[in-house]
């Protein structure tokens, strides 16, 4: 691809390898899991080693995985399914404020047909409170839904410190590492989760794909009703050919772990240093050093995000990249309104509204950044020239991004 692609946390791009594990299950190896004979059989048994896979990404054991069609059906089958399981016990919820929308809506739909759900503040990073969380705990709470790491300004929480107040007061705890896997050791027992939602397009694999663990012992009803697959607790024909790839992306991910995460935190160190250097009136998002290795997301001040992410995405000169970025989550882009965590953590509406990330994958490489750099610092000259909310005074002079000076921002021009 002759583009610079830095949106790898809305997805990533699928790797040959894995598409060339999911090709025989789409043609000759086509059988349904569910059925006895050779073809049938053969299905069953992709489905066993993937199950065995993730288990071994995540620390869990094959049988308490899952599959499902991605962490969005994960985190509604958690939410809802331990609702309707625990109801008896009592109908109150916990999340954050700062929770992806596939957390949230589902506990909206809760509170309209009587649940109570309680919604904690984040700090300016965006972590809550374990000691915060432990005093929302009533008697009738049923559920701790929290993200381990925020899909927009890619915070880590506590999620130790949370596991341990809820495992003190008995109380399910379900995480969504859809953000995580793949890219951060995750175990469930250090992370002491009784459900644990993850997606294998954020790691490498297919869209279409993902998976919920189930601690042993955790009540929940189905999500969906139908046939006997995945011991009856998921209806439906699995998705062979994907979950196939899941499989594969999953043992990649364990095999490179350790140095994947050492590169890519350099070079989103690297990203953050150049921006804050090379660029005035910026504010980074999302704590420094307890964030996601491959996060990087700013407010620029005096334009809109989305007005970068276009100029990015549709260079003006002809040998000149796209880059592609996104204002924050790729489900709500189409949205006029600032991004809802940016005001949890206490940006004003009118600098969110200028909110950017760059998510970055295995295959971006320092030479990838500073060529984006390059083209970011002009775009946002450009943009802040046109501005009528961004002005400086005169003997300001050009702003700092017009000489970046990144190592190589000139060899990338």
């Amino acid at each position: 691809m002759n583009v610079i692609y830095l949106d790898n946390a809305a997805t990533t791009r699928t790797d040959p390898e894995v598409v060339e594990a999911m090709l025989p299950w789409l043609t000759d190896e086509f059988g349904s899991p569910s059925t006895l004979y050779t073809l049938g059989s053969q299905a069953k048994q992709a489905l066993e080693t993937t199950r065995e896979s993730l288990g071994d990404l995540v620390g869990a054991g094959a049988n308490e995985i899952f599959f499902t069609s991605g962490a969005t059906e994960s985190n509604n089958w958690a939410i809802k399914g331990v609702a309707d399981a625990l109801q008896s016990k009592g109908r109150h919820i916990i999340t954050s404020q700062a929770e992806h929308h596939s957390i949230l809506m589902p506990c909206k739909y809760l509170e309209k047909r009587g649940w109570e759900v309680t919604y904690l503040p984040v700090d300016s990073d965006g972590a809550i409170d374990p000691v915060e969380l432990e005093s929302a705990i009533r008697d009738d709470t049923v559920l701790v839904t929290i993200a381990h790491a925020n899909h927009e300004i890619g915070t880590i929480q506590p999620v130790t410190d949370i596991s341990a107040v809820t495992r003190d007061r008995g109380v399910a705890l379900h995480i969504n590492a859809a953000q995580t896997v793949g890219h951060l050791p995750v175990d469930i027992d250090a992370l002491g989760c009784d459900l644990l939602s993850l997606s294998a397009h954020k790691f490498y694999g297919p869209k279409g794909a993902g998976a919920l663990y189930i601690r042993r012992g955790t009540r929940l009803t189905p999500l969906i009703h139908g046939g006997s697959q995945e011991k009856k607790r998921r209806a439906g024909t699995q998705n062979v050919p994907a979950i196939a790839g899941m499989g594969k992306a999953a043992r990649m991910a364990r095999k490179n772990l350790p140095a994947e995460v050492d590169r890519l935190t350099s070079l989103r160190d690297y990203t953050i240093e150049s921006i804050e250097n090379n660029m005035e009136d910026v504010r980074l998002n999302g704590h420094r050093a307890e964030r996601l290795p491959n996060n990087v997301n700013f407010c620029i001040e005096g334009i809109e995000g989305e007005s970068i992410m276009l100029s990015l995405s549709y260079p003006t000169g002809s040998d000149e990249k796209p880059v592609f970025i996104s204002t924050g989550s790729a489900c709500v882009s189409g949205s006029l309104e600032p991004s809802h965590i940016l005001l949890a953590i206490g940006v004003p509406a009118e600098l969110a509204h200028g909110s950017v990330r760059l998510s970055l994958a295995k295959d971006n490489t320092r030479e990838d950044i500073d060529y984006a750099l390059r083209v970011l610092f002009k775009v946002t000259d450009r943009l802040r020239s046109m501005s009528p909310v961004y002005k400086r005074t005169a003997n300001e002079g050009a702003s700092k991004s017009a000489t970046a000076n990144c190592d190589e921002c000139e060899a990338a021009g």
